[in-house]
């Protein structure tokens, strides 16, 4: 997380109001420093201010226990939420907001406070000059690739997701709202989010949980022409891995798993063949729960699990940091949503670093790999460095 830890109070002692809004604004405008922000589509809401700092399996029963306060004619989906980035590997903690202003796909807005006082973000002049450089050369590439590939040659592994960075240096700060406002607008059909300075706009929803209906979108594939996406064979089994243990993660938490696709889904920039997922949760299942046994998935990990993250651990030559960890929030329902924390940066000042990854598999290519991961920077990239 990028925000400070803060101790938890007691919630049996909070209380959070919820009342109606005119929907006539933008949320965006209503960015703070320490804000988180989701932001999908004509839906969604930013935070503002901390209360509390909490462990993500105990987030749901804590923000339960908040007294809540609402107006009859609030939207039903209003109320304190606890919300936040995990790590890609590690635990991590989420928040429980101060302020939330939130607007539903309907147009009804609302904000639920918790006795806290919204500050708002100064907007500054963007930078207009930069230098990148990336912490993991062609070459150390090549020999990353290959050593994975002959790990998959001897039977120890199906596939690994290496991943690399760049960093991006500006004569200036950038401007968070100028950055997320680029993002929504260049990169429609991803859910824009912000934890801080980790802010990104992610094509993939790892799970939504709605009273006990839950849905997943597993993308695994990735190209410039859908047409030879689908067409793929290489593509296609990298894509199974991933909806076969998605499949296997969902079992022990819901039933009727039904699964369409996969079918190659186009963004602005890339397309990834993605299967949809759907299922009935188990009365007392949470969100919590389902991203626990689902992350990570092979997606941004590799199969098996275990030894996967083992060659990652010995290999990337920069930590993930958030990179590809579960980012979004959960209610006092325990419902929710969060997706992998993909196409971002972290923003630090002047500085940036990005993330892109690759699935290495049987058959591939390590200057087909080194193009994919060029592909993936270019959202962020095109939104950080402009004339």
């Amino acid at each position: 997380m990028s925000t400070v830890a803060v101790a938890a109070p007691n919630p049996a002692r909070l209380v959070a109001r919820s009342f109606p809004v005119d929907g006539r604004f933008d949320v965006l405008d209503c960015l703070a420093a320490d804000s988180f922000v989701w932001l999908d589509g004509d839906r969604g809401f930013v935070t503002s201010g901390v209360v509390a700092t909490v462990a993500p399996d105990e987030a749901a029963q804590y923000v339960r226990m908040i007294q809540h306060e609402a107006r009859p004619d609030v939207a039903a989906s209003a109320g304190p939420r606890a919300v936040g980035a995990l790590p890609f590997a590690g635990d991590g903690r989420l928040v429980v907001p101060a302020d939330i202003v939130a607007r539903d796909a309907d147009g009804r807005a609302w904000h639920t406070t918790i006795g806290g006082a919204r500050t708002a973000l100064e907007r500054t002049a963007p930078p207009t000059a930069f230098s990148i450089a990336a912490s993991t050369d062609f070459s150390r590439w090549q020999a990353q690739v290959g050593h994975v590939l002959r790990l998959i040659a001897g039977g120890a592994l199906e596939k690994v997701v290496l991943a690399r960075a760049i960093t991006v240096e500006a004569d200036r700060p950038w401007s968070r709202w100028t950055v997320l406002d680029l993002l929504r607008r260049s990169q429609p059909g991803c859910i824009v989010y912000a934890d801080g300075g980790f802010v990104g706009a992610s094509p993939e929803l790892l799970v939504r949980k709605r009273a006990r209906d839950v849905m997943a979108r597993p993308l695994a594939g990735t190209a410039t022409d859908a047409a030879a996406l689908r067409r793929s064979e290489k593509d296609g089994r990298e894509h199974r891995f991933v909806v076969d243990a998605v499949a296997g993660a969902l079992a022990p938490h819901c039933t009727a798993l039904q699964i369409e696709g996969p079918d190659a889904l186009a963004f602005a920039d890339l397309s990834h063949l993605a299967t949809t997922m759907t299922a009935r949760s188990h009365p007392a299942t949470t969100v919590m729960d389902l991203v626990a046994s689902l992350h990570p998935t092979p997606a941004v990990a590799g199969t098996p699990r275990a030894l996967a993250l083992d060659t990652i651990a010995a290999l990337e030559t920069q930590p993930r940091g958030c990179y590809a960890g579960p980012c979004g929030w959960t209610d006092r329902n325990g419902d929710g949503e969060f997706v992998v924390a993909l196409r971002g940066a972290v923003l630090d000042g002047q500085n940036a670093t990005l993330h892109a990854g690759a699935g290495i598999v049987e058959g591939s290519d390590a200057d087909a790999e080194w193009r994919e991961t060029q592909q993936k920077f270019m959202p962020m990239l095109q939104v950080l460095v402009r004339p």
